[in-house]
């Protein structure tokens, strides 16, 4: 290939070395001048140009990319047109890309000329997704290069994608004394969730003791079923072999393959079989619907892509998934231990729209503003500071909490939506809070008893990050989030709470019952506050 300086005016056929603005916009480099080009670029007032001849060795940049494109496409992709010296390797289906990374890099090592990108091995792919990349740096490549190349690529293509194929899976939950039924519901609902999206379902449940005869019984039914994989999810972590669930499956005629794998979170993934069905001891992080080791496994098997206990040996690159500021940090030293810094957070910016024009946050509850009586009784817990967020009359329902040891900070946007003030609260929170409580001001009969006992059960450490009260296995207000999730707090949008964060991260959650139904309770209406006051509240 050579690089030569051309008049304009015997340019036509020649190949631009270099890009060139004209009036009609953009003549870009690799593009074979047309007589219409040249005349333009003698209107630009251009005389002279770079461009490139191939030489008889040579081959095309666009004809290179698509060659050596054609010659690493597998099954499940398609080759788009080549353009610009690229061709782009793209999925059939919704699958996952499978790479031979040792035969990738054998490609790379040929030629400079000629490259290759590719997506992670085994990562998820939509249909029409980009999979891998073909560019071709210069105009053009040696022919000896391209053909190397070709007779490089390995018989099985390096870039093809692997189907999600429909299973009908299996999922067996085991009990301990004081396991909730509501834990094993969410359980399965995540499961579920999961699989949806990859095409597979769960066609049976069975939900027995944590006995090594209770699960072996479970899993031969799920077997005679014809379920393939089957799940299970026990309600102790599995951490040895001789365990509860690794015995189940052996009694059931099953055999271990390994348990444990250098992934985190998902660790404590047990992978066994019975003849050609795969069974799953589920970590406990599993519970979440966050990316977890197991998510890998288990997409591989939708997939049809083999994987047996070396291919989890071999996931530990990697391995350390992306930190979540929501999960613990098991890997670092704990600090002593110390009573948890929790404070109340009140929201009290609202607009009360649903009462009319009055502001319920100063009605008269038994004598006192029920914005007052809402911070009298936090004031008897032991959150501190209680920092409130003002908005709608603020200087008003300032003045109901005089005298009260209490920050008030002011939201200006209240107007935007309840998350703001959330967010402003949480950023108004001293520095080293350790969690806080979200109060809503209209919830007048909370009581100090119900804060202190959603913080005397609160432990990050020991998976406890996010209190919930609940009665009658139904949940309420207030809650107690831990600091990871200020930051996720801070960014919800909208006239919206934080439910959805609670559903995130389900594996961090506990729940604390309480006595009445103080927690349901929040003054919304004309026709609420009148039902409050006939109680004589």
């Amino acid at each position: 290939m050579k690089f030569l300086t051309r008049a304009v005016a015997e340019a036509e056929g020649t190949i631009l070395a270099h890009s060139h603005r004209v009036d009609t916009g953009k003549l870009a480099k690799g593009h074979r001048l047309t007589k219409a080009d040249v005349a333009r670029l003698q209107a630009a007032g251009i005389a002279a140009i770079a461009v490139v001849e191939l030489e008889a060795s040579d081959i095309g940049e666009d004809e290179a990319a698509a060659r050596a494109a054609a010659a690493v496409a597998g099954a499940g992709t398609k080759v788009g047109a080549a353009f610009t010296g690229r061709a782009n390797i793209n999925a059939r289906a919704h699958g996952l890309a499978v790479i031979d990374s040792a035969a990738i890099d054998a490609l790379n090592a040929i030629h400079e000329a000629l490259t290759i990108a590719t997506v992670a091995p085994f990562e998820p792919a939509e249909p029409d997704q980009l999979l891998a990349t073909v560019k071709v740096i210069p105009l053009g490549v040696p022919r000896a290069a391209l053909d190397r190349w070709v007779a490089t690529a390995p018989a099985k293509p390096p870039v093809a994608l692997a189907p999600f194929r429909p299973h009908d899976v299996g999922l067996v939950l085991t009990r301990l004394p004081g396991l909730k039924e509501s834990v094993l519901d969410k359980t399965a609902a995540v499961q579920a969730e999961r699989l949806t999206p990859l095409g597979s379902r769960i066609v049976e449940e069975r939900r027995v003791a944590h006995t090594v005869e209770a699960v072996a019984a479970a899993l031969a039914d799920l077997l005679a079923q014809g379920c393939d994989p089957i799940l299970v999810f026990g309600a102790s972590a599995v951490i040895d072999r001789r365990d509860v669930v690794p015995a189940a499956i052996e009694r059931a005629g099953g055999t271990i393959e390994r348990l444990g794998m250098p992934v985190d979170p998902g660790n404590l993934l047990l992978l066994a079989r019975h003849g050609r069905t795969a069974i799953l001891g589920l970590p406990g992080s599993a519970r979440s619907p966050r990316l977890n080791g197991y998510d890998h496994v288990l997409r591989r098997i939708l997939a049809g892509v083999p994987v047996a206990g070396a291919d989890l040996a071999r996931l530990g690159v990697g391995g350390l998934l992306k930190e979540i500021p929501g999960r613990p940090q098991p890997r670092e030293p704990e600090p002593p231990p110390r009573a948890a810094k929790i404070a109340a957070l009140v929201l009290a910016a609202g607009q009360s729209r649903r009462m009319g024009e009055a502001n319920k946050l100063l009605a008269d509850v038994a004598g006192t503003p029920m914005v007052r009586r809402t911070v009298q009784a936090i004031a008897g817990s032991r959150a501190r500071p209680i920092v409130v967020v003002t908005g709608h009359q603020a200087e008003a329902v300032r003045a109901a909490l005089a005298g009260l040891d209490v920050a008030i900070t002011h939201n200006p946007r209240y107007a935007e939506g309840l998350s703001t003030s959330l967010a402003h609260g949480i950023r108004a929170l001293p520095s080293g809070t350790d969690g806080a409580v979200v109060c809503l001001a209209d919830m007048p009969e909370i009581r100090a008893e119900h804060i202190d006992r959603l913080i005397a059960a609160f432990a990050p450490a020991a998976s406890r990050a996010i209190g919930v009260p609940t009665r009658r296995g139904k949940r309420g207000n207030p809650v107690l989030w831990g600091a990871q999730y200020f930051a996720a707090l801070t960014a919800i949008a909208g006239d919206v709470g934080a439910r959805h964060l609670i559903g995130e991260h389900a594996d961090r959650v506990y729940e604390v019952a309480m006595d009445d139904d103080a927690i349901f309770l929040d003054i919304d209406t004309p026709a609420a506050l009148a039902a409050l006051r006939a109680k004589g509240a």
